[in-house]
């Protein structure tokens, strides 16, 4: 079997690798109807994130199960299935309190830009949609893999409520599925930080009323204009810098909410900056298994089309023309087709 292999800084190759096997009982063995790059495949695509060996790549994924372990009870064989980055059991203490990403069993998927995909703990990680897709719904499917359950899990760790401004940074994939899911919340005003006129035009298509193309200090002086100097009552983080961070944080009107899903690189919050800005925060890797059902629900009923996010498709043995493309920022989200 052929995937994407990262051997060091943009050195993204489509080579040979080990076809995927059940090792554990409770493994499923999936055939990838479509993947994709993620803005986070970037870290260390770049660099930033050093990569000590060659590494196969890809955490988003969906598709037709092949096989099952002796101990897979509610999948089965020939079902479509999503599954989250981090399979997790589903049974334990955090997973019934809804953080599935940090299930105390957890396990990374991290090998899923290839033709198959082994999945652990396939009964508590895969929810099956209720029968096979048509080709055109699949890759709204694929981003509930990852950028929409995480754009919705910001959302909702930034307590999104009908009729709240809304103030989103970042303008990926996953901000831009941020400010679809404050919209699908029932936001009042969705403000959206980009300076780029294709990000712009698709966030005012999921939703946004604003666009602020300033950032930083001169960013958050924006948003407080436009919020007669209050601040947003939601800010959602999906950048994950020391400046976007801070953006947040200072964009939030006191008592507001800050949910951060950016993975942080640098970030550092000072204690009394922090005190005195009287502001909630709440986020991390988001539990996209405990939102998957509800999602699903969503794109079946046509009630959202997230995969509109994707503006480059290719074949999934140009992978590495994906990856520069998002790297040159000439593309926002790369969709791969086995």
């Amino acid at each position: 079997m052929r995937g994407a292999v990262l051997y060091g800084p943009r050195d993204l190759r489509f080579d040979e690798r080990d076809t995927p096997t059940i090792l554990k009982p409770t493994d499923a063995i999936v055939r990838n109807s479509a993947t994709c790059v993620c803005g986070s495949d970037l870290w260390p695509y770049r660099g930033i994130n050093p990569v000590p060996q060659p590494t196969p790549m890809g955490h988003e994924y969906c598709g037709i199960v092949e096989e099952v372990g002796s101990a897979v009870t509610s999948i089965k064989p020939g079902q479509f299935v999503i599954g989250s980055f981090f399979a997790s059991d589903n049974k334990s203490p955090n997973c019934h309190v809804g953080y599935q990403s940090s299930c105390q069993n957890r396990e990374l998927v991290n090998t899923a830009q290839a033709p198959l995909l082994r999945v652990p703990l396939a009964d508590g990680t895969l929810v099956a949609t209720p029968e096979v897709p048509s080709d055109d719904m699949v890759p709204s499917l694929l981003t509930l893999s990852d950028v929409m359950g995480t754009g919705w899990f910001a959302a909702h760790a930034a307590n999104v409520k009908p009729g709240n401004t809304v103030v989103v940074v970042g303008d990926g994939a996953v901000g831009l599925l941020g400010v679809l899911s404050a919209s699908q919340m029932g936001a009042g005003r969705i403000i959206a930080m980009s300076r780029h006129d294709s990000r712009q035009k698709l966030a005012r298509e999921f939703g946004a009323t604003d666009i602020v193309t300033e950032r930083g200090d001169e960013g958050v002086d924006r948003i407080k204009e436009l919020t007669d100097g209050i601040g947003a009552d939601s800010v959602l983080e999906c950048v994950g810098t020391q400046e976007s961070m801070m953006q947040a944080i200072h964009a939030t009107r006191k008592g507001g909410h800050v949910g951060y899903v950016g993975v942080p690189h640098g970030v550092e919050l000072n204690g009394e900056e922090l005190f005195f800005a009287h502001v909630h925060l709440h986020g991390g890797p988001a539990p996209v298994r405990h939102f998957l059902p509800e999602l699903i629900d969503l794109v079946w009923k046509g009630k959202i089309d997230p995969g509109k996010v994707f503006d480059l498709t290719l074949p999934l043995d140009q992978v590495a023309k994906g990856y520069r493309a998002m790297d040159e920022r000439r593309a926002i989200k790369t969709l791969l087709w086995p």
